[in-house]
């Protein structure tokens, strides 16, 4: 019974230890400013990314998305309610061959002065992200759309991010 124990004990530990993270840091998103009515809260909300789940939140959840997206008829920019100036625009390319080639080679950016919001978003471009917690993000723009619909200035951008969950600035390279 003894030897049990102490054959147990350590696959216990070992097993606690290997809890997978099921939170993606990196993939493909596209979000956009569509705003709905909330009978309830009797309020308009639209969607943005929130990094750190990895999924499409509601401006009205707490926490609320890190970056949500809009237009003034003119540019399409990226907007963060978190009262810091975060975003920082690393590079704008050509074409997605050069702007894919540099995100995957991107590791440690070095950012020399944050925006407060990312404007004007354009395709082919890279940008860094900094959430109120001091976590980063990497951003390549893959697409935008920007239109009049149904009397709005509507915006909707598919980008490429990854995410670094350890608050430093260094990413993972390809």
């Amino acid at each position: 019974m003894r030897k049990a124990v102490y054959i147990l004990l350590p696959l216990l530990l070992i097993c606690h230890s290997c809890k997978k993270n099921d939170i993606p840091t990196s993939g493909t998103i596209t979000i956009d400013n569509t705003l709905t009515f909330d009978q309830t809260k009797q309020a308009y909300f639209g969607y943005g990314f929130l990094f750190s789940k990895a999924e499409l939140v509601s401006t009205l959840e707490n926490p609320g998305p890190d970056i949500t997206v809009d237009s003034d008829g003119t540019n399409v920019f990226f907007q963060a309610e978190n009262y810091k100036n975060s975003f920082y625009m690393v590079a704008e390319f050509d074409d997605a061959a050069s702007a894919e080639q540099a995100f995957s080679n991107l590791t440690a950016p070095v950012v020399n002065t944050w925006a407060e919001w990312a404007n004007p978003v354009n395709q082919n471009q890279i940008w860094i992200y900094r959430s109120d917690s001091e976590h980063y993000a990497k951003l390549r723009i893959i697409s935008i759309v920007s239109e009049v619909r149904g009397s709005r200035d509507f915006a909707e951008c598919t980008f490429e991010w990854v995410y670094q969950p350890d608050g430093s600035l260094t990413f993972p390279g390809k």
